[in-house]
């Protein structure tokens, strides 16, 4: 795997660090093709059932490098979209686990994530308006569905930074924790999704995401086309036999 993407995959869980910490963390093009890899290995690999995403040096993201664009360098990658992931997210669930800034492409990476936890310090923001650009990446897209229309546009327009208590009042943070200590934080949210059936993890997810959408006279129909084959699992059985024996579950993930 790249340097510039670190993983590390333990107890079903996949860390993602962005390991650019002189340039904050800065998304190119390496950092979109080595997360989109790491991404596709986390999607791949029947003992990962969810994946971290952080940053080295006490920076989440501070967004697209902006020395590589004027050089006309695209930090995206075909089908994913910036970042390797803010256009296709995996069909597992990622925790972002923030430090310092997100900021820009950093807050989307952020808003592409299921779970948030950060740093009571952390802040978050899309400035782009401020520097003649657009949150392309998801911001303008995800953001006004995460916290109120009216909140969203403010910060939108004026390219503001939300502090983490502030994106945690608003329902954009799921936890804040002492500075230093996201990572952790994201750890012990992860090991609680991790410890649940595989499959009914990503059929929780894809209904979730998908349902965004739907009309009220399909919603029905097609929830039950994402999660029928769960029912019908070995999986299923396994957790009603679990249930009855009074013992953990083993998950076989079929």
């Amino acid at each position: 795997m790249s340097d510039e993407v670190l993983t590390e995959f333990s107890d079903g869980i996949a860390i993602l660090t962005i390991n650019r910490p002189a340039a904050r963390n800065a998304v190119n093009r390496a950092v979109a093709v080595a997360m989109a890899a790491a991404l596709d290995e986390l999607d791949g690999r029947d003992d990962l059932a969810v994946g971290v995403i952080t940053g080295a040096g006490g920076t989440f993201c501070s967004g697209m490098d902006l020395k590589a664009f004027l050089t006309g360098e695209r930090p995206t990658v075909e089908g994913r979209g910036f970042a390797g992931l803010t256009m296709a997210p995996p069909s597992k669930p990622l925790v972002a686990a923030v430090e310092g800034y997100a900021l820009a492409g950093g807050c989307e990476i952020a808003l592409a994530c299921d779970l948030v936890v950060a740093a009571e310090n952390a802040r978050f923001g899309i400035p782009e308006v401020t520097l003649g650009l657009v949150a392309a990446a998801g911001g303008l897209l995800r953001l006004h569905r995460r916290i109120p229309y009216q909140v969203a546009m403010e910060y939108a327009l004026t390219g503001a930074m939300m502090e983490a208590p502030r994106a945690y009042e608003l329902g954009l943070v799921n936890r804040i924790t002492p500075p230093g200590a996201a990572l952790e934080g994201a750890l012990t949210l992860a090991r609680a999704v991790a410890k649940n059936a595989p499959l009914a993890v990503r059929a929780t997810k894809n209904v979730i995401v998908s349902s965004a959408d739907w009309s009220s006279d399909e919603a029905w129909e097609r929830q039950g086309e994402l999660i029928g084959h769960v029912f019908t699992s070995a999986d299923a059985m396994e957790g009603a036999r679990a249930f009855a024996e009074k013992r953990a579950p083993n998950w076989q993930g079929k």
